[in-house]
């Protein structure tokens, strides 16, 4: 599954102004490259005390349950607005958003190689088939593949010169989905059109224009098998077919968390304010549905290795099952701690790690997968107002706050 996830506050607002593209050239560096501000064995990780006490908590924490000191910290030219796909770690490199945009070795922290005039402030990078995925800045229509782990580029689509500006949206084993804007006579645009690239050969596999008054900014989207889901900011959700392009349903949402959400086998999950909807992929039917406390309101879902996970205004943080909506635990150890909401998953082990978008009070925590226990919260004290982003690649979570980058043993 492709598609951004996040919720609240500041960080929703610098979304909103998020544009697509990023023209790239490629400039390769030797290691140890200027540009970036080292150390070894990191910085202060100001991490607070989890609710194990003294004893060891996992997830690379220490004995006393403070957070664990970084592995490495990196300086990067990181340019991010808060969303999941600013930030990947691919093919033994890690990746932030930016001008340059460069990939740093997960291991060392070493700079791999950089691209000039790389992606533009905000703008998505897709991770399908071992190959990174961009959009140009050179409002040339074109989209671009590279290797993640040498920064060659390996695939280039033209989606035509009556388009402009083209976004990857998500991707799949055959295809590569975007959005762009259809060309007026006079340079203008009023419209956009959803399309599918082959990812072998570039070649447009289908086109489908959107309805008028649709916006191409703003739209977070998912492949699940046959199926192309997205949503947008005018509260659109939409499913398409993968091999036509034909649109299968669509439904308006009441409130949406600026269209995040998740999918699971033929299910869609969407946060709606106080209610949790999944909806069937096939034909928009409703098959379960779930109520936060009175006054609170879901966050942003995540379905990760088979658990949906989701935090509420209140700071409660559930893990459900998706294909059911059965509840499997409720944890209120963000709230006791006074630990801002989460808003992004990944995990390592049996360790569930979550961003928040703010800062104060937040940052990376470590939470007990199996009981939704909090281990411990890591916060390099930078007081940069920017969200925290996570990643990992197995072996090593990865922090991004602003423009520094911080590896974290699990």
């Amino acid at each position: 599954m492709l598609g951004g996830n996040t919720a609240g506050g500041g960080s929703s607002r610098r979304r909103a102004l998020r544009l697509a593209g990023g023209g790239l050239t490629l400039a390769f560096l030797t290691a140890g490259a200027v540009g970036c501000e080292d150390t070894a064995d990191g910085g202060g990780s100001g991490g607070s005390e989890g609710s194990a006490g003294d004893k060891p908590s996992g997830g690379g924490a220490r004995e006393d349950g403070q957070a664990p000191e970084p592995l490495w910290t990196k300086s990067t030219s990181a340019q991010t607005f808060g969303d999941n796909d600013e930030f990947v770690a691919v093919g033994g490199v890690v990746i932030a958003s930016g001008d340059p945009l460069a990939a740093f070795d997960a291991a060392t922290g070493k700079e791999r190689w950089s691209l000039e005039g790389g992606a533009v402030p905000g703008a998505p990078m897709l991770v399908g088939n071992g190959t990174l995925y961009l959009a140009s800045g050179k409002y040339d229509g074109t989209v671009a593949g590279y290797d993640p782990a040498s920064g060659r580029e390996t695939w280039r689509s033209h989606l035509g010169k009556d388009y402009r500006q083209p976004k990857p949206i998500a991707v799949d084993e055959k295809q590569v989905y975007v959005i762009a804007e259809i060309l007026e006579d006079d340079g203008s645009s009023r419209t956009n059109v959803i399309a599918a690239l082959n990812s072998s050969t570039g070649r447009v596999a289908w086109s489908e224009q959107r309805d008028l008054g649709t916006m191409q900014m703003g739209v977070h989207a998912a492949v699940q098998g046959r199926y192309l889901v997205y949503t947008d900011f005018k509260k659109n959700l939409t499913v398409r077919d993968t091999a036509t392009g034909q649109q299968v349903w669509t439904h308006k949402t009441t409130k949406t968390s600026y269209g995040f959400f998740a999918v699971h086998e033929n299910l869609v999950i969407v946060p709606q304010g106080q209610s949790l909807q999944a909806f069937s992929l096939s034909d928009g039917a409703e098959k379960w549905s779930m109520k936060s406390e009175r006054l609170t309101t879901f966050k942003e879902p995540a379905v990760v290795e088979g658990v949906l996970y989701i935090a509420d205004s209140s700071r409660t943080l559930r893990a459900v099952e998706p294909g059911t909506g059965k509840q499997i635990w409720q944890s209120k150890a963000l709230a006791d701690a006074e630990v801002q909401v989460t808003r992004q998953y990944v995990k390592a082990g049996g360790v569930l790690y979550g961003a928040t978008s703010l800062d104060k009070q937040g940052g990376i925590v470590a939470i007990d997968a199996k009981t939704g226990e909090l281990r411990w919260t890591f916060n390099d004290k930078s007081g940069d107002s920017h969200a925290w982003l996570v990643a990992t690649d197995g072996k090593r979570v990865f922090a991004l706050h602003g423009k520094k980058l911080h590896a974290l043993p699990t």
